[in-house]
């Protein structure tokens, strides 16, 4: 996509379209595997260890919840929140998310890898350890958080943004990135992936930053005249 005949402009994330009608109190005694949760609000609940391998969750809200080892593998969130949610281990390997605001989250050692994401925004809060492997995400953008070593090897990228985050030691080793912009992350460190940045976008600071990494990383040798 251009701008007349100048450069490419970058294609910005299309933000998540829904709106949550008024949900009804979950009053269950657990999540169940392939259950189908619709227009429901999961409120300070402690779901540490749930069972809910392909459950389906349309129109609903999860705030304040406990997600300690809960697996969640293969499930579908569609139209929904994440809100507050908290948790270490939690397992959504192979799940989609679609149209999805995950707001002020602290989780550490999450589980995406093989995920759909699409058109999701994860706003505030921190996660650690992030594993994307081989995921999909298309129209995700990321703002105001902190990601600690996120794991992208293996996955395709598609209009995803990073704004005012901290991305520390992240793995960018994709198959594909397109359109993915890095210019508007706080702090960048790359522990590997230099060889498959392209198709993201940076700024002449940060390519100024990732200079020495990158000559190394293509064995370009930067010595100084009469240095030997």
């Amino acid at each position: 996509m251009t701008r007349g005949r100048g450069a490419p402009t970058v294609r910005r994330p299309r933000a998540p379209q829904f709106s949550l009608p008024e949900p009804r109190p979950f009053d269950g005694a657990g999540l169940e595997e392939d259950g189908d949760y619709d227009g429901l609000e999961f409120a300070d609940l402690d779901l540490s260890d749930a069972r809910a391998r392909g459950a389906a969750f349309l129109d609903c809200a999860v705030r304040r919840c406990v997600l300690d080892r809960a697996r969640l593998k293969r499930a579908r969130f569609v139209d929904g929140v994440l809100e507050e949610v908290r948790g270490v281990g939690t397992d959504l390997g192979e799940a989609t998310l679609r149209d999805v605001e995950v707001r002020e989250a602290r989780l550490g050692g999450v589980q995406l890898s093989g995920a759909v994401l699409t058109r999701v925004l994860v706003r505030g809060g921190k996660i650690e350890f992030l594993n994307l492997r081989q995921a999909v995400l298309t129209d995700v953008a990321f703002e105001n958080c902190v990601l600690v070593e996120p794991d992208f090897a293996g996955a395709r990228l598609e209009r995803v943004s990073f704004t005012d985050c901290a991305v520390r030691d992240a793995d960018l080793g994709a198959e594909a990135l397109r359109d993915v912009d890095l210019r508007g992350t706080a702090s960048l460190t790359l522990a590997r992936g230099l060889d498959r940045l392209r198709g993201a976008v940076i700024s002449p600071e940060q390519l100024i930053d990732l200079a020495p990494h990158l000559a190394a990383q293509l064995g370009i040798r930067v010595l100084a005249e009469g240095e030997r």
